[in-house]
């Protein structure tokens, strides 16, 4: 069922009929770099980098119909917490999103991508909405500046900082998700047979435990990806990168 979301979403039919917003089916991924997708027959090739990006538009923002739903990064989505929809930033880069009608400013961490409604630049959480004072009207014009990824070894104070490659790190492919651990530890049997090495993931979504069974660790982005799209084993080749936490 996963892979079958998935792939709806790179066709670019996956799309919430109240507010456009499509889902991806994975793990989070705080470097992850998204595939182009179609929605609405328009193509949309997030960025690989986030530095000297800055935005001017109409910002709006989403609430309890989404509560509790699948970000496209894998998040739940939470409409108290600090985080946005963009279109084409990377997952996990923090913006600065300031609202020009009336001085107020925020700081959101992006893990979904939309607004897919003309004119719109940015989705805000109901929280990030509030501070910013544009739940009553619904949108406002804002400007918006990216700022980096949290830097979390730093103490008492917060540091934005860009990652020393969006490439490096530890990658595999995802080839299952499952509720019964017996069927995902049968399947990364299988995967380890036949890739040599395998891995299970747990995560919870809506209160539902799910194991996602992944095939090799890889150093980069790129290499995972040559090996999935070259691979003659249906099931890997079907599969999707992530990155190992």
């Amino acid at each position: 069922m996963y892979r079958i979301i998935m792939m709806l979403l790179v066709c670019g039919v996956l799309i919430s009929c109240s507010s456009n917003r499509a889902y991806r089916k994975e793990g989070p991924v705080p470097f992850k770099v998204q595939k182009p997708y179609t929605i609405n027959g328009e193509r949309y090739e997030p960025l690989s980098r986030h530095e000297g990006f800055s935005q001017t538009g109409l910002a709006s923002w989403y609430g309890s119909d989404f509560h509790g739903k699948e970000t496209s990064n894998g998040d739940t989505y939470d409409m108290h917490a600090m985080t946005a929809a963009h279109k084409t930033l990377p997952f996990g880069v923090y913006v600065k999103v300031s609202n020009r009608d009336n001085g107020r400013d925020t700081v959101v961490r992006i893990n979904d991508r939309g607004p897919f409604v003309a004119g719109r630049i940015i989705d805000l959480s109901f929280s990030a909405a509030k501070d910013l004072g544009i739940v009553a009207n619904g949108t406002a014009q804002v400007k918006i500046v990216a700022l980096g990824y949290l830097d979390e070894t730093v103490k008492d104070k917060t540091v934005y900082r860009a990652p020393e490659s969006y490439d490096r790190g530890s990658f595999g492919i995802q080839v299952g998700s499952f509720v019964n651990r017996d069927n995902a530890v049968r399947m990364a049997d299988s995967i380890k047979k036949r890739s040599g090495v395998s891995s299970i993931r747990e995560s919870v979504v809506n209160g539902t435990r799910y194991f996602r069974v992944r095939s090799g660790n890889y150093s980069s982005l790129k290499e995972a990806e040559k090996i999935r799209e070259h691979s003659g084993d249906t099931m890997i080749a079907g599969g999707i990168v992530v990155a190992l936490e």
